[in-house]
């Protein structure tokens, strides 16, 4: 099934705390949108794959894509040099032909997310070559971004989401294994300020974007503008 859009996550959770209002704001105009988990997180501290695919499946819901699969890869081993899952990720892309795609940023203290932003990257453009894995249709999408996890400066694109900012809460708290802090041992995301730190994040992007909540990218590429009249929207933050 053709998607418009594809976003790509490390982990079950990854899209959902990073770009999910992109995700839910393409949607909610009606476009495809899909999301790709690239491992089912068994290496994760708290939750075992079945208990995080339920949860990635009711954020799913929340955000209301069309959407969402895992392509199994092995958790904390994802390889941007490994030919089978370059391939996996080459025949997800023949399969959904995005013309926009949304990976990790490139730098990032944990190395899967890492990975998967440069193994999603590589897929991208071996997927239009016809010899690469023969035996289904080239593709290459048209447009890469890069989500900004902690990053919250020079960003090349600000999306406001306001419109969708409690459909993107949502989508994060459906990830109870790994946000309660009574269902296991402490981790990162079971810090007290760690989803108010989220939310911070938002309201800064946002305040860049004139509107209350916003995301942050980084192209692939220059952003180009087919309709100047963009530049005299009145709704755009003045300088």
């Amino acid at each position: 099934m053709a998607r418009e859009a594809l976003f790509f996550g490390a982990h079950p959770d990854d899209v959902e705390l990073t770009c999910g209002g992109l995700a839910a704001l393409l949607a909610k105009h009606g476009h495809s949108v899909g999301i790709v988990d690239m491992t089912r997180g068994e290496m994760g501290t708290r939750g075992d794959v079945e208990v995080r695919a339920r949860e990635a499946e009711a954020a799913a819901r929340a955000l209301g894509v069309a959407s969402r699969e895992n392509l199994g890869l092995p958790d904390a081993g994802l390889n941007r040099h490994d030919r089978a899952q370059l391939i996996a990720v080459v025949e997800c892309l023949r399969r959904h032909r995005p013309t926009l795609v949304v990976v990790p940023p490139l730098e990032d203290d944990h190395p899967d997310h890492v990975e998967c932003a440069n193994l999603v990257r590589r897929a991208c453009y071996l997927a239009g070559l016809a010899k690469y894995a023969p035996g289904s249709e080239r593709w290459r999408p048209a447009r890469l971004l890069h989500a900004m996890y902690w990053q919250v400066t020079d960003a090349d694109l600000v999306v406001d989401i306001t419109p969708v900012w409690d459909a993107r809460v949502a989508a994060v708290r459906a990830h109870v294994s790994q946000l309660d802090p009574a269902a296991g041992d402490a981790t990162y995301l079971t810090a007290p300020g760690f989803l108010a730190g989220v939310e911070a994040r938002a309201r800064v992007f946002g305040m860049a974007a004139g509107s209350t909540f916003g995301e942050g990218y980084r192209s692939r590429g220059p952003l180009v503008l087919r309709d100047v009249r963009a530049l005299l929207d009145s709704r755009e933050r003045k300088t």
